[in-house]
């Protein structure tokens, strides 16, 4: 669950109570805001994920509700994350360790080998490892089932809470050759790669990867670049006032991995998922959001 709250013009002093003129309470994580606006686009999407076992793990799952659900109800607490927007536009987090530490390899191991005849050209794709401690031993066996049950692989890291250490970087190293897109922030890119230029970054990272593998790299309010098998391309956006950004990269998945199940070229794939990102960032509560403002996000744009 996600609590955003804003904005913050400077954090308070210890003690006293601040009134914040925006909040929202919402289903969130990564694989969860990428399947939701999966179902806006429309795009037939299964989740494999997990909730508590309190009060709040009912309410969660039924945010869900048009999706095909694969949800381990985990004892203990849900996991909730508490998201203070600032007036400058950047943000931070603060998120409680829930639900999220007990989802088990198991059970997405059985939950992949259940689905059923695998329909041609679809992707698995799998979001923020470093917050499922549960997976992470097997995380390349979880990865290995997946393109043997006939997915293409997604992967989209998120940031490591201990930054880019060398032991992370091994871990991540072992994870590569089995992706077919992955999906990163350009920070993450270059902390993977260790330099600060990012199209440095991308060419250290490309040989790591499955042959004619994709790397995207989504760089904000500047769009989205992307190498594949030697192809190039790069989408600007216009900018747009937006006070919320949580969700950024995951709207922008769903854009990108929707177009791409439609057969779009790498280019157009790109755009839409600017567009999808767009669309929703500047929507504020995101349930705001009306339920035909995605259907023509992946559309291609006009000549």
């Amino acid at each position: 669950m996600d609590l955003v709250m804003g904005s913050l013009t400077e954090w308070p002093q210890i003690g006293t109570e601040l009134i914040l003129p925006r909040s929202e309470l919402r289903a969130g994580g990564s694989a969860g805001n990428t399947a939701r606006l999966m179902r806006q686009l429309p795009q037939p999407t299964r989740l494999i994920s997990a909730v508590g076992s309190d009060e709040l793990g009912p309410w969660l799952a039924q945010q869900f509700t048009g999706l095909e659900l694969s949800l381990q109800v985990c004892p203990g607490a849900t996991t909730l994350s508490v998201g203070l927007m600032h007036a400058c536009s950047e943000r931070n987090f603060f998120t409680t360790e829930g639900h999220l530490a007990r989802l088990s390899a198991a059970h997405v191991h059985e939950q992949l080998r259940q689905g059923g005849a695998v329909p041609a050209g679809s992707v698995a794709l799998f979001c923020a490892p470093f917050l499922l401690p549960g997976l992470m031993p097997d995380y390349a066996g979880l990865l290995s089932a997946a393109a043997s049950q006939g997915y293409a692989v997604a992967l989209d890291t998120g940031w490591p809470a201990e930054g880019w250490t060398d032991a992370v970087r091994r871990d991540v190293d072992t994870w590569l050759p089995l992706c077919d897109h992955l999906l990163l922030n350009e920070l993450e890119i270059c902390s993977m790669a260790g330099t600060q230029d990012l199209d440095q970054a991308m060419q250290r990272l490309l040989p790591r990867l499955k042959p004619g593998a994709t790397l995207v790299a989504k760089v904000g309010p500047r769009g989205a670049r992307a190498w594949q098998a030697g192809e190039w391309a790069a989408h600007a956006v216009v900018p747009a006032e937006v006070f919320d950004t949580i969700g950024a990269g995951d709207a922008f998945n769903a854009g990108y991995l929707g177009a791409r199940l439609t057969g779009a070229s790498l280019e157009a794939s790109l755009a839409a998922g600017c567009r999808v990102a767009r669309t929703v960032l500047t929507h504020f509560p995101r349930s705001s959001l009306p339920a035909e403002a995605l259907s023509n996000c992946l559309a291609p744009e006009p000549a």
